[in-house]
Order: C-alpha cells, then sequence, then structure tokens
C-alpha cells in the first residue's frame, strides 16, 4: 500500500481550506452495518435513537461514558471531503477512514463551533464538544504521516480528522444535498 506522504499532504492543505463555509455538498453517505464493514448509500436514514439507521454506531461502547456505553454525543462521524481525498486517495477508499457523512464543507472549529445545526436533506444535526481523532485501524489505511497530519496543530484547528454530531431532527439524506449551516 502506498500512502501519501507528508510533502503530499501540506501541498493539499490549501485546497482543503478552501472548501465552503456556509453550504456545501454531502458527498458520500457510508453505513457500519458490522464491524469492518461498510456499505455506501445513495440515501440515508438520520433518526434521533440511532443515528445513521442501520449503523453500528447504536451497538458500540465508548471509553468516554461512565458506564463503557455509545456516547450520544458520539452518533454521526462527518469527515471533509477535500481531506479524505487527500489521506485516502481514491473516492473507493474513503470508506475506510470509518466516518458515515463525507461533506464539502469547512469543518473547522472557527467555522462550525460544539453547538452548530447544520441541515442535511430533511434532517438536521448539531456538532458536539466531543473530539474526533484518529486511531491505530486510521494509520494501518492511511499511514502514520496522514495520523500526523490530521492530528497537527492546524489538523486540529481545522477538524481534518472530522467532527463528532448527533441527530437533532431525523429525515431523509442524499448524496448530492446540500449541507448548510445554520444562522
Amino acid at each position: 500500500m502506498t500512502y501519501a506522504t507528508s510533502d503530499a499532504l501540506r501541498a493539499g492543505l490549501e485546497h482543503v481550506r478552501q472548501a465552503p463555509r456556509h453550504a456545501g455538498v454531502l458527498e458520500l453517505i457510508v453505513r457500519r452495518p458490522a464491524m469492518g464493514q461498510r456499505e455506501v448509500l445513495e440515501v440515508g436514514e438520520l433518526d434521533l435513537a440511532d443515528g445513521l439507521v442501520g449503523d453500528t454506531w447504536k451497538d458500540r461502547g465508548s471509553t468516554r461514558t461512565a458506564d463503557g456505553r455509545r456516547h450520544p454525543d458520539m452518533q454521526l462521524n462527518l469527515m471533509n471531503a477535500r481531506a479524505v481525498a487527500l489521506v485516502a486517495g481514491e473516492r473507493d477508499r474513503w470508506p475506510l477512514a470509518g466516518d458515515q457523512l463525507y461533506v464539502d464543507l469547512d469543518l473547522s472549529a472557527a467555522n462550525l463551533p460544539p453547538g452548530t445545526q447544520l441541515t442535511l436533506g430533511s434532517a438536521v444535526v448539531e456538532v458536539t464538544n466531543q473530539p474526533h481523532t484518529g486511531c491505530a485501524k486510521f494509520v494501518e489505511r492511511f499511514g502514520r504521516d496522514a495520523m500526523t497530519f490530521v492530528n497537527s496543530v492546524v489538523g486540529r484547528e481545522l477538524n481534518l480528522r472530522g467532527i463528532n454530531a448527533k441527530v437533532v431532527r431525523a429525515g431523509t439524506v442524499r448524496v448530492g444535498d446540500t449541507v448548510r449551516r445554520q444562522a
């Protein structure tokens, strides 16, 4: 496997910075029906209790909860489509990042602080304060340089690894939907 180098990642940073700030596009929906499995969807249902319907989030535990059960503020993972393209390369490798929604939108903390709501299709999600960082699987799939890059000072500032969110209004989302930051 060939991974993006630190130089290539830094060279692509300006393109990532040019992501739309107020309204972008939902580029990819990925459901995780079982550990290690991915289903690319054209249409998904976002549910208040389940997150992305059919995804295993509701069955996963979290080290960030007192009882080790799922974390309500980590229901959905959103990743910037430009950032995932930079670290993963070909679009068919994007789902390996493990996120559910890939959006062409500026996910930086300055643009989308916790509490910001986003409209996607007929659903609304809210950015939470839970950090989204890479794991050993991310290193295995995209390389150590990618992990260092997304967790660097600028990577954390821009939330290159992505953000956590929760569903606040259930609805249907489709690839190509506008993702709009609510004022």
